[in-house]
């Protein structure tokens, strides 16, 4: 079963491509050093971008440039 769900990750964004890209940016702030924000097993940066966003933790702004 892939975790966190993807039925309660599009929940928590307007797209599915609007998520792809705000756990893109999430997972590149990781690698650079940021701090993770919820509890998990994995140590990817993208599965845990994921369950901080399922987690409600990352929120994006989006903007006629992009995403923020």
């Amino acid at each position: 079963m892939i975790r966190p769900s993807i039925d309660v990750l599009v929940t928590k964004a307007d797209s599915k491509y609007s998520l792809v890209v705000a756990t893109a940016k999430r997972a590149r702030s990781i690698v650079e050093g940021a701090p993770i924000m919820v509890t998990t097993d994995s140590t990817k940066p993208v599965t845990c971008a994921l369950f901080e966003i399922a987690a409600g933790k990352i929120t994006y702004e989006r903007t006629k440039t992009g995403i923020k």
